[in-house]
């Protein structure tokens, strides 16, 4: 998995902003209009969170609107096969993260693109843990009691997931091996119906970023079992390998892509302007009170991620016995 950020990408990005005014012409007088920003989840989950944390501070810095288009479904594919056929003018970037990038090719038989070929990255916005959350009902309050309630149903469990094919979905079926009684599978089109029935008990567990979690965890809603990293919102919580359980300590990754063909120097002002909004403090301590830890780079380090990351959550994906839908 990426580090986030490393001593060189903090030179890059220093550098980055150095000899942003030798920027052409062309990228100084973008943006001349709204940008339409494409998330590829419904509102109210982890990724429509990060987003709109930035939106006020970006729309400062590049002086125009920033219009937030859900589209979710299938996964976050939907969404981000719209910004893959996209004009390449700049005023339409997408909203990449693990999932839709790096894992959606080893779960979807017909991608609607190419995620190696058909983006110009623009750098990450940044990192979440994933919790475990149980409903009530299973009485279980961490990982040793979780499995001792889940395996004495004679019935069984279910779990969801904000979408076939996420990290949430890949999670909960490498999770399977640790239970005696296969849970159900059911995927939902992103966070917010995932949650509600969730809470609702129609589904026992659930893998997700704690940013659209935590105020249910506060509230005594759903039960915090353990997460695959620290994270502040998660304070008490103790992750997979502090409870004894190794190979769960993955986490998703936030960035933004616009559409392949996209003018370079429009990509390369994006990220500076991301970079800089990333790196106030302020904005950052914000961010990490949702869950998300800020991680300013280059557009070369999201590109890499990918290329990394796909073969990594692809043998994840063989390993739990995920066939390509």
């Amino acid at each position: 998995m990426p580090g986030f950020p490393s001593p060189r990408q903090r030179r890059r990005v220093l550098l980055a902003a150095l000899l942003a005014p030798l920027l052409p012409a062309m990228a100084q007088d973008w943006p001349s209009r709204p940008i339409t920003v494409v998330v590829p989840f419904p509102a109210g989950g982890g990724t429509d969170v990060a987003v709109r944390a930035l939106q006020p501070a970006l729309q400062a810095a590049l002086g125009q609107p920033l219009v937030i288009d859900n589209r979710g479904g299938a996964g976050g594919t939907i969404g981000t096969g719209a910004v893959a056929k996209a004009a390449p003018d700049g005023y339409t970037v997408g909203v990449a993260t693990t999932s839709t990038h790096a894992v959606s090719p080893s779960v979807y038989k017909r991608l609607p693109y190419d995620p190696l070929k058909d983006f110009a990255y623009a750098g990450f916005i940044g990192t979440s843990p994933y919790v475990l959350v149980a409903h009530p009902s299973l009485d279980a309050r961490d990982l040793k009691s979780f499995l001792a309630a889940a395996n004495a149903r004679p019935e069984g469990t279910s779990f969801a997931s904000v979408g076939a094919g996420t990290v949430s979905h890949l999670l909960g079926e490498k999770f399977k091996t640790a239970l005696r009684v296969a849970p159900v599978h059911v995927p939902y089109r992103g966070a917010a119906p995932a949650y509600t029935d969730l809470i609702g008990g129609q589904v026992q567990f659930l893998f997700d970023n704690p940013v659209g979690l935590a105020a249910y965890i506060r509230g005594g809603k759903l039960n915090a079992i353990a997460s695959t990293a620290p994270n502040a919102l998660l304070a008490g919580v103790p992750t997979f390998a502090e409870a004894g359980m190794a190979g769960f300590d993955q986490s998703l990754w936030y960035g933004f892509a616009f559409p392949k063909g996209t003018p370079a120097a429009i990509v390369t002002r994006f990220n500076l302007v991301l970079n800089k909004v990333l790196t106030d403090r302020a904005l950052a301590a914000d961010l990490a009170a949702k869950g998300i830890n800020a991680a300013p780079g280059t557009p070369q380090a999201m590109q890499q991620a990918v290329a990394r990351d796909t073969p990594f959550w692809g043998a994840i994906a063989r390993d739990a016995g995920v066939a390509p839908q």
